[in-house]
């Protein structure tokens, strides 16, 4: 019984599997055979290149790069030209001088208009009628009050009080300031809408269809006691806005004090006017080195 046992488990193929080393490989002929056919294919192909080559006509080669040549020269000399061109423009702008153009135009237009007004008057016309028939009336009003409001300038210009310059310089501040009014709306619908949420105010609307916002504690809107300003915050540009207005204006005032003569506030004044505040200067250039202990003396109080 053994023995049977030991026959059933052999296995029923009677194949053997084969080595590694004795796996089949293709005959070397065969290999040396695909190798000289790809050579020998290659080589073919080269060959019909090269003679494509040949056969191609060189004076067409030739033609080309002669055309080629042509359009790099046409380009050089038109490249040329235009450089040229473009230094004579600069050179000639240059060598005018804008002011005397400037001041040529505005004396061709005295011209024009002085003899204009001349041939008006010899026709026995009236100039400044004929002259407004150019102008719409509502353009001709509006020329009129700027003509009016720089003559008020002119006559303003002096000095009469401290109250009127202050007000000039806030007239003046008016005009160089340019509020974004696009960011106060933005602002202002923001904090409506805040006030809207938190129930401070009641957004009604009216018979005509326009929305009105009512406060209800008269806490929106500021009184003389309200203090909601505080927590505005400025932005980066409006604070250095405000610095270069103050730096301009304290410039300014030093520039008034200099022009004045005040420029140094702890120097004695010894001069009783220009000429003798010159000479007094050329004075101390020269002996303020010898005369220093006795103006010091002098200050002190202990001069004898």
């Amino acid at each position: 019984m053994p023995t049977e046992a030991a026959d059933m488990t052999k296995p029923t193929n009677s194949t053997t599997p084969l080595p590694l080393d004795q796996t089949e490989k293709p005959p070397k002929d065969v290999e040396h055979e695909s190798s000289s056919h790809k050579k020998s294919s290659e080589s073919e192909t080269d060959k019909q290149i090269e003679d494509k080559e040949e056969d191609t006509d060189p004076a067409s080669k030739n033609q080309d790069r002669l055309q080629r040549f042509k359009a790099l020269q046409a380009r050089a000399k038109t490249a040329v030209k235009s450089n040229l061109k473009e230094t004579a423009a600069e050179a000639h702008r240059l060598s005018v001088d804008p002011n005397a153009l400037s001041s040529i135009s505005r004396k061709h237009a005295f011209a024009s208009h002085s003899l204009l007004k001349a041939d008006t008057e010899a026709a026995g016309e009236d100039f400044e009628r004929k002259r407004a028939w150019d102008w719409t009336v509502e353009e001709s009003e509006k020329w009129d009050r700027r003509m009016d409001k720089k003559q008020k300038h002119r006559e303003n210009v002096a000095f009469q009080d401290y109250r009127q310059d202050a007000h000039k310089n806030y007239k003046r501040q008016l005009r160089r300031m340019q509020p974004d009014l696009e960011a106060y709306e933005n602002e202002k619908a923001a904090a409506v809408q805040r006030a809207a949420a938190n129930g401070g105010l009641e957004i009604v609307e009216d018979e005509n269809g326009d929305i009105v916002a009512i406060d209800k504690n008269g806490t929106f809107y500021s009184t003389a006691d309200s203090t909601d300003f505080v927590e505005n915050r400025p932005e980066r540009a409006a604070i250095d806005r405000l610095v270069a207005d103050m730096q301009k204006a304290e410039e300014t005032r030093l520039r008034k004090r200099r022009e004045r003569g005040q420029g140094d506030d702890e120097a004695d004044v010894t001069y009783i006017n220009d000429k003798n505040k010159r000479f007094n200067q050329k004075l101390a250039r020269f002996y303020n080195k010898y005369t220093a202990e006795i103006r010091d003396s002098f200050e002190r109080g202990t001069m004898i």
